[in-house]
């Protein structure tokens, strides 16, 4: 059976949903067999991410509703062996899901997959409580700025309520210049409010945006520091789960 983990943050612009799709793409290029769910209902970019958008003919809720077969809305990146994208539905008001739909899709697609990633929602709410719905992990995505780590503190809370004890984070777009002038918090202060474990830094390169932006998971180039610091992350998260 497979593992579902879900990626989430408490505040938006953090990176979540670049970091969603190299991890789900260093998984594939590691042999795992993965699908990428995104659950922003009406905002989702994880197909531009993965440069498929135009490819996306099925989405999530059609799943969910009856509307097609999850074969159908599973898009296969050909770029790495065995990863798959079920992307989000553009207009939220098509989507009406439950957590009990989710979780009953999470349990069908662990058949066949090692890893389900679901790129979350940023923020708490009903939209985060059906994305959760079947996760058996969490990866708190969250930055060097006291508002987002006070508000990844109050993720972290309401995801140990859902029930899911397995969770870790990932600090995002880490300038070591500034952190050192003491005027943002740091990843020791950051490590005294996060009671998870901490699975990584990530430092800002403007490469991840370019190729974000580009449609191409940074990991796709292997060798680079940003690809070796990836797959460190992703064996750190994957333990944990």
């Amino acid at each position: 059976m497979g593992k579902v983990i879900l990626i989430a943050s408490g505040k938006g612009g953090v990176g979540k949903t670049v970091f969603a799709s190299n991890a789900g793409a260093k998984l594939a290029q590691e042999g795992y067999k993965v699908a990428l769910i995104d659950m922003n209902m009406g905002l989702r970019n994880l197909d531009i991410c993965l440069g498929l958008e135009n490819r996306v003919v099925y989405d999530v809720a059609d799943v969910l509703t009856g509307m097609c077969r999850i074969k159908q809305a599973l898009i296969k990146d050909r770029r790495f062996p065995e990863l798959y994208l079920m992307s989000a539905p553009q207009n939220k008001q098509k989507a009406e899901i439950t957590p009990l739909h989710m979780k009953v899709l999470c349990n069908k697609l662990k058949r066949n997959f090692d890893f389900i990633i679901i790129d979350a929602p940023a923020g708490i709410g009903e939209d985060l409580a059906v994305a959760a719905a079947g996760a058996d992990s969490a990866v708190i995505v969250t930055v060097p700025e006291y508002a987002a780590v006070r508000d990844a503190d109050m993720l972290d809370q309401l995801l140990l309520e859902m029930g899911i004890k397995k969770r870790t984070y990932v600090i995002n777009k880490v300038l070591a210049n500034l952190i050192s002038t003491g005027l943002v918090p740091s990843i020791a202060e950051i490590a005294e409010i996060m009671r998870p474990d901490m699975a990584g830094i990530i430092q800002y390169d403007e490469n991840i945006h370019i190729a974000a932006n580009n449609g191409l998971p940074i990991v796709y180039r292997e060798g680079t520091y940003i690809e070796k610091n990836f797959k460190n992350i992703l064996e750190r998260i994957v333990e944990a789960s």
